[in-house]
Parts: C-alpha cells; structure tokens; sequence
C-alpha cells in the first residue's frame, strides 16, 4: 500500500469506525458484529503505526487509551467554572424566586430543571468541530488538562457533525455509572484491594491516571448540561442542549422545562423517589433560567451565577448493627473513631464503615458497641451515624469508653479547650503522623517528589533510611537499589537502577519549589495551601516567620488567631527548629524571589485596603514592592499614601483622613507608576 492509499484508507476506516460507535453509544444500535467492529479497528491501528503521518486526532484508537502523562498540565479556563449556591427547602428556593423577579420585574421567563450528577466537572473545547482539550474544574480558574484520558470516553464524541459552532466549549460531569463502578469494585475485591468508597471518587482518580490505557478500562461516561462560547446559536438553554444533540453529544434525557414553584417541586419530588432507579449516582436538582438573555442581566456573585441553584437531595438513611469502633490517627494527630457496621446498602455503595467524629457525638448519641444505629451518608459521600434505635438495644450494652492513650503509640491523648477532638501529641515518635507527614511533603501541592509514593515512603522509614523530611535529601542511590515494596497490588517489587535514579533526581529537583510550597510542605496544623501562600507574602523568609510573635503572625491577611499560634508553636519545637536548619543546608528554597521591575516608589509607605479589579490583596501589595514601595498594615503619620478599593475598611478611611494621608485609587496608583 502506498502513502495515497494509505491516507485515503485511513480516512475511511475512521469515519466508518467513528459512525459505528456513534450509532452504537448515542443510539443503541448495533450496525456491525464486535468481531467486524475490532477487526476493523486493528486494520486501522496497524496502518496508522505503518503510517503515523496520516493518524487523525479523532481516530476511534485513541478510545483505547495509549498516552502515558507523567504529570497534567495547569490550563486557565477560558470562562471560570463557578459552583452553584445551593438550597434544601422549597422554601429557599422560593427566595431564589423572588430574587429572580425583583431583578427582572414583569418580564416573562422560564425555569429548566435538571438532575445535578454526582461527577467530575469537565471543560470541553471544540474547534471546528474536532474535541481539541478537556480540563477539569480544579480551583474555578485553573484546571488540569488531562484530554488523552477523556478521550478514551466513548459517549464523548471526538468529531461533531452538523452545523456546530467553530469554536465552544460544552460542560459536564464525567461519571462512573453504578454498573461500571459496582464491577470495578468487584475486581479489586478480587485481586486483593481495597474497593472505592463512591463513583466521583473513583472517577476522578481514574481521570488522573498517567496511562490513558488503564482510563479506557474504568468504562466512564459523561453526562453535558452546558455550552460556553461567542456568538452562540438559540436564545434558550433548551434549544442549546438539542442543538447539541443533534451535533453528536449524548445529551441526558431528564430536563424539564417548569413556570411555577409547583411544578419545580413536582420536579425534585419526583426524583427524591426514583433517583435509586437512575444508572448513575445523583445528589440533587439545578435550576437554571431557561431564557439565555437574561443572565448577564442577573449577573453573579464572586462565586455563583444568580441565574441558577442547586437543590440538594435529603441524606439516604439506612439502619445496621454497629461491631466495633476503630480508632485511626491523623496527620495532624486527632484521633478519629470509625465504625465498623454490619454491611448494608446505602446510596449505591454497600457501607462497611463510618465516621462517628468525636468524643462528644458519641457521647450525644450515647452510640455502644451492639447498638443498630441510624447511617445516612454526609453529602451523599461519607457514611456517619446520625442516631441509634434504642428499641433494639441489647439489655447487656455498656456505655462507650473512649481511648486515653494513643493507640499507636500509646502516649496519652490531650484535648485542646474549644476543640472536640483529643490528639496524640507525639508527632516525631508517631508512625501514622511520621508517615502521613512525609507523604505530604512529597505530594504534588507541596514538593513534588512524584517518585515517591505512599507504598516507597512506608517502605523508607521501615527500614529505617527515611525518619522525617530532611533525611531523604540524604539517601544515595546504592541504597534504594535492590529495595523491595509492597505495591497497591499486593505484589512485591524491588527499587531497580533505574528506579533508584529517578527517585534521586526527583528529590534533587525538588530544591527548586518555591518558599510557600516549601512552607507548605512543612506540614504546620491548618496552615494549607493558601495560607502558606500569605505567610511566605508576608514574612518574604522562613527567617522573619520563625521570629515572628502570635500577634504579628495573626496580623497576615486571611491568617487569624488559632492559625497564628499553631505557626507559633510549631516554631517554637526544638525539633522543628533542627529539621529546618537540615533542609537549609540540603538546599530548599526559604525565601520569596524578590523580582524588583523599578524603583518608581523607592521610599513610599503605602497601606492597602480594600478590593481591586486588576489585583489580588497580596497580588497589589507584591507589587508595590516590585516597583521599589514599602507595604505596612496600619496607618500611622509615617504614611505616605492610602491605596483604597472597593469596600474599604471605615476603621481606615476615618483614621487616614483624621491624619491628612492622601487616599488614592488603583487607577490612581498605576498612573503614579507610569508617570503620569
């Protein structure tokens, strides 16, 4: 075959192929045989290797997954993926109503009602009708491009037909349907494994697996509700979700068009009931206006449109006999007591365990080993125990006696006043903490150390070459070689050369992190992503932080009083003092790259408050020291300007006014930067 017949043949085999599977997952019509189907298939996937050159990005190959992606690429969302403000009771959906209509006045719309899938949200972008990148929510303005591993997703189509728009994006959930998940699950009983808790965990996990082969296997599905975009045809939500239809997208069949709140209720009535029937998991209803419009005019807060809401489904609630009570110890070292429960189904998984949270709810319920005890699952994810049928309670039943001593390592446990859990104070002698410490900060938020798994981690601190975070930066390679580690499988593997080098040059090339993931990576009690990001703006050096008093730390934007101490305390432990000195030495980075563009506003004193259009609060501030100026956080006479934004504080304005400190805008202040 020459390269014309080739492409030619290629062409046909996957437009052919593309029309069977479209016929097959939207419409649940067989044209082909699975033998004609595969057949077909291989004859494709042999000649696009013969003849790579002529692959096209929507062959039906790529369904089977191939791609291996170490890590997935950060991507901004072209338009922000809000959450919706959610709501329990007809009652606050009737002030959703009324918010609506006060807006609006008496102009006439409608309401779409959907069914809210309990999924991973997903982005996908079409040009010229060829699905070019899938991103996941992520944080609302960045998400994780992991396109090869939604491709191997059959019901997600990889050319549109029709007339479609040249340039979109349709919104969704990717979802593990219960029959799909419920055989997974099964598999890894089978092979030794723990089974997922629940469909979106188990979805989102297969979404982030580096070998889209293993995605393809998981049998995902997607459901769409959504389409973004310029210039979009119809003026409606309905007719945009049927346009799609008709362009190749499996587009759910549980919308309904409503006008009252009688008929909304109806709606989430009638789904309360039969969404145990449904194929797939579902937590809730939206309601969106249907009238497109209409929504610019009803706008959005910082966080939600105000032209649609989510009604929350009532907690599942089932009945079972309580065994026993573990307790496992955290991070962190709170002490958490689980239950162990005689099996029973609830909201598509069969429940083994829950949470009892603390002393206290124990106590309230006055929950005993023996008890049939009330489960529903929080959020329609985590099992708890809500209460306990006293009619069935065993005539012999003991009241709980909760643990005094950690029962790992036996130290006894303290309770902080205005705290509800008691804890291990052993932080450096406690295998749990040491171990969920280190797997932190390797993590990908904090270090990176992507070599090193929880498995390895284990592995390293029992045979005593890893006891805390410093003590990996010492490892050498002839001392991984050879080791052996028990995998996720249950299957041993032994650390070969190769392995042992990257698992060094990743450790090596951890030292680049900057300052607050580092800070992150530390593991200091709630201080988490964004926090340390404001502490390492701050302080600038993990000097300055380390010297820092409660009162200065509680100072920092978003860091207030029970954050403050924890940083101060944690500063404050010998052992923590040496590990950082450690780190120092083995090379991390302790300090903000200070990156000065000008010294326009050398000897300015600025105060900032309020919110800014073109900046974050710590995103202005950092640049006021980058052109040369001096951020303080209280005005005094030194002051030389007061940079003010949307709701500043009144506390502020009065005393910079009572002072004669000039007040300036943001306008004000970038036209101070260019000279103006």
């Amino acid at each position: 075959m020459d390269d014309t017949q080739a492409k030619q043949r290629i062409a046909e085999l996957t437009a052919l192929l593309n029309r069977y599977n479209y016929e097959y997952y939207m419409n649940d019509t067989s044209l082909v045989s699975d033998f004609e189907f595969d057949k077909l298939l291989e004859e494709l996937a042999a000649l696009e290797k013969q003849f790579p050159q002529y692959a096209l990005p929507t062959s039906p190959t790529k369904r089977v997954g191939g791609e291996v992606n170490k890590s997935f690429q950060q991507v901004t969302h072209r338009y922000p993926m809000l959450s919706l403000g959610n709501t329990y009771s007809i009652e606050e959906i009737a002030d959703f109503d009324t918010r609506v209509r006060n807006i609006l006045g008496d102009r006439q719309f409608s309401y779409v009602c959907e069914l809210k899938y309990d999924g991973v949200a997903i982005g996908l972008t079409y040009k010229d009708g060829v699905l070019t990148q899938a991103v996941t929510r992520g944080n609302g303005v960045l998400g994780d491009d992991i396109t090869d591993n939604v491709r191997t997703i059959r019901t997600i189509p990889l050319q549109l037909h029709g007339d479609y728009p040249a340039d979109f994006e349709m919104r969704g959930e990717i979802i593990f349907p219960w029959k799909a998940f419920n055989d997974f699950n099964e598999q890894r009983v089978a092979n030794g494994e723990e089974p997922m808790a629940n469909p979106r965990n188990a979805a989102s996990g297969s979404l982030k697996l580096q070998d889209s082969r293993e995605t393809a296997k998981r049998r995902l599905d997607c459901c769409l509700y959504f389409m973004m975009g310029e210039k979009l045809p119809a003026d409606t939500h309905l007719q945009r979700l049927e346009m799609a239809r008709q362009w190749g997208f499996k587009m759910p069949q549980y919308s309904k068009l409503c006008h009252t709140l009688d008929e909304i209720k109806a709606y989430i009535d009638y789904w309360d009931k039969k969404r145990s029937e449904l194929p797939f998991a579902t937590d809730g209803i939206v309601i969106k206006i249907n009238e497109i419009p209409l929504w610019d005019e009803l706008g959005m807060t910082a966080k939600s449109p105000r032209w649609a809401i989510a009604s929350k489904f009532e907690a599942e609630r089932v009945a079972t006999k309580l065994l026993s009570v573990d307790f496992q110890v955290g991070r962190t070292g709170v002490v958490t007591p689980v239950a162990n429960l005689a099996p029973v189904w609830l909201g598509g998984t069969t429940v083994k365990r829950a949470s009892l949270h603390n002393a206290d709810i124990i106590s309230q319920l006055d929950v005993r080993v023996g008890d049939t005890v009330f489960v529903e699952k929080g959020g329609e994810i985590i099992p708890k125990i809500v209460g306990v049928d006293l009619d069935k309670r065993p005539a012999d039943s003991q009241p709980f006696e909760y643990l005094t001593h950690c029962p790992e390592c036996g130290t006894p446990l303290v309770r902080k006043e205005g705290e509800a859990g008691f804890y291990c104070t052993n932080e450096n002698g406690c295998y749990p903490q040491i171990l969920a410490n280190l797997e932190l900060f390797v993590s990908r938020k904090a270090m990176n150390i992507d070599t090193l798994g929880s498995e390895r981690i284990a592995m390293l601190y029992d045979k005593k070459l890893v006891r805390n975070a410093a003590d990996l930066y010492d490892l050498r390679k002839e001392q991984l070689v050879g080791l052996e580690v028990i995998e996720n499988d249950k299957r041993k593997t032994s650390i070969q050369e190769k392995g042992a080098e990257n698992i060094i040059t990743a450790i090596e090339k951890s030292k680049q992190v900057p300052f607050e993931r580092v800070l992150y990576a530390l593991g200091i009690r709630y201080v988490g992503e964004v926090g340390a990001k404001k502490l390492a703006s701050h302080f600038k050096n993990i000097d300055a932080l380390s010297q820092a008093t409660v009162e200065e730390l509680a100072m920092v934007e978003d860091i207030g009083e029970v954050i403050a101490q924890s940083v101060y305390n944690w500063f404050n432990d010998l052992a923590h003092l040496e590990l950082i000195v450690r780190l120092k030495h083995a090379g991390l980075q302790f300090a903000v790259e200070e990156k000065q563009v000008s010294d326009t506003l050398n000897g300015l004193t600025f105060v900032v408050s309020g919110v800014f259009a073109n900046f974050s609060r710590d995103g202005i501030k950092q640049h006021i020291e980058q052109h040369g100026g001096k951020v303080v956080s209280s005005i005094s006479s030194k002051t030389s300007f007061v940079l003010a934004g949307e709701k500043m504080g009144p506390e502020k304005l009065k005393k910079a006014q009572n002072l004669g400190i000039k007040i300036i805008s943001e306008a004000e202040y970038l036209q101070m930067l260019d000279g103006q």
